[in-house]
């Protein structure tokens, strides 16, 4: 067991973390820190998954760092080419040299006397303990479980002989040219998939239990690839960066305003695309309004292309077994194929399922009041990265850690050695931390984070309030408490035991 000591840890290799360790470099350059990636390299999601045609379902302009321009011609990226995007951020910013590989942190203690967290992370294979302290935690785990994806419990899945697949752990060697495909789910993964394996698979089925939001876009975008063409790179990427989130406010503010209207246009979109006769009503009209769930990118309409060529199908029904050839359905209709995929969702955890304790007390994730969308109640220099549910990732993302630049430039100033939020009114409550109602999210809303009623513990999943109050708002709320060596830290949770 080895001891090692930096100003802040960066728990996190991904899109985040590297943010995370970049916003460092460019805001806290005095400060010492180190990112600890549980897996063999950099890149979070965009390494993990490998699936046919994995892509980002938000342009790159608002998915993209501010401070690193997205020049490629494609807006809706591959998967590869976010990889590299994030590599090579990594690397111009000299962030690659401070990770370190196969570190699968597994406990994050709190001490107050010593102001200090002290982590223990498995290492390799033998999961040898490896210890490390800091100052500040800065946990950039995302959202979900890395280890494996959620698979509901299938009726006689057992019996089936073909082959099945979570696209979590896709087989680097499957085979599925001229093959019947049948992939279970309705979400980004399942609209992603269903057309990239059409190109060569005999036919692709994608079965879903319900419809959801499902809205096509063009591949690139010809406004940002017209202004590189006379403008700086950088000039031309903050345009079009900021057109993009402006219109995505004012299009979810519409969604919660005028629900009936936007579900109308995004229908018509759908029928146009696949023609007056599709079943539009069955297969793609969702039982909830627009936005009470992530909607669906098809970039260029390629799912409704698959659909109108006769290369793939949707069908709506529910799954009544598997059977040996493919599935049976309530309907009693019978799909055969030859591979399924369980496009199902995500198991999500908080604070990458990290065992918490300060002072020596356990931390439930699950009763700890957000702060700001960035840290928790009662729960000192410890912070948290996690974008929106109705944005691209990154542009909350980024927000948290110049917030926590500016949060740890301030302590330096004035000598401070430990921050914490602690809710001081008796009138706040608790509300769910996620505004979807999705059934991933649904899962585990009880082991989730709560936001409260009210300001600043409130998440507005606004990306200009964000910037207002995380980028120039007060550091001294009256709601973050700061300490200095000579103070006794005296904590209060956020929630009731």
């Amino acid at each position: 067991m080895t001891l090692n000591h930096v100003d802040v840890l960066i728990v996190g290799g991904g899109l985040s973390g590297i943010g995370a360790a970049c916003s460092l470099q460019l805001n806290c350059p005095k400060k010492t820190y180190a990112v600890l990636e549980g897996r063999a390299a950099i890149g979070g999601t965009w390494d993990l998954f490998r699936y046919p045609g994995i892509r980002s379902d938000s342009d790159m302009f608002t998915l993209g760092y501010s401070y690193r321009p997205w020049v490629q011609g494609k807006a809706i990226a591959d998967g590869q080419s976010i990889l590299n995007y994030i590599i090579d951020t990594a690397k111009h910013y000299g962030v690659d040299k401070h990770i370190r590989f196969h570190q699968q942190v597994k406990r994050a203690s709190w001490c107050s006397k010593e102001a200090l967290w002290t982590l223990e992370a498995e290492h390799g294979p033998e999961k040898e303990t490896i210890r490390y302290t800091c100052n500040f935690l800065f946990i950039c785990t995302g959202y979900y479980s890395y280890t494996e994806g959620y698979t509901p419990v299938f009726e006689g899945s057992e019996r089936f002989k073909g082959q099945l697949i979570h696209p979590q752990k896709w087989p680097a060697d499957l085979a599925y040219a001229n093959k019947r495909i049948i992939v279970i789910g309705s979400g980004a993964t399942a609209v992603t998939l269903v057309p990239a394996m059409a190109k060569t698979a005999a036919h692709v089925i994608m079965l879903q239990r319900s419809p959801t939001y499902v809205v096509s876009r063009p591949a690139e975008d010809a406004l940002a690839n017209a202004l590189r063409r006379h403008l700086p790179a950088k000039l031309a990427y903050h345009l079009v960066r900021w057109r993009n989130i402006l219109f995505g406010i004012y299009f979810y503010a519409l969604c919660r305003r005028s629900p009936q209207r936007v579900k109308k246009w995004i229908l018509d979109r759908v029928t146009g695309d696949l023609g007056a006769n599709y079943d539009v009503a069955k297969h793609f009209t969702p039982r909830y309004n627009p936005w009470d769930q992530r909607m669906c990118l098809v970039p260029d309409g390629d799912l409704f292309d698959a659909i109108n060529t006769g290369r793939a199908a949707v069908v709506t029904d529910e799954i009544d077994t598997f059977t040996e050839s493919g599935i049976k359905l309530r309907s009693g209709a019978e799909l055969a194929g030859d591979i399924i995929v369980t496009a199902t969702g995500l198991n999500l955890v908080a604070l990458g399922d990290i065992q918490i304790s300060v002072d020596g007390r356990h931390v439930d994730p699950g009763r700890t009041l957000n702060y700001k969308g960035t840290m928790f109640g009662g729960i000192p220099n410890l912070a948290a990265s996690f974008g929106y549910t109705n944005a691209s990732w990154t542009l909350k993302s980024e927000l948290t850690c110049d917030y926590i630049c500016r949060v740890l430039n301030y302590m330096e100033r004035r000598g401070y050695r430990a921050c914490v939020p602690q809710n001081q009114d008796p009138t706040l409550t608790a509300e769910p931390w996620l505004n979807l109602s999705s059934g991933y999210i649904q899962r585990v809303a009880d082991k989730l984070p709560k936001q409260g009623s009210k300001t600043p513990w409130r998440l507005h999943q606004n990306y200009v309030k964000d910037l207002l109050g995380l980028r120039f708002g007060s550091l001294d709320d009256g709601v973050m408490r700061y300490f200095k060596p000579t103070d006794s830290l005296e904590l209060q949770s956020a929630l009731p035991d």
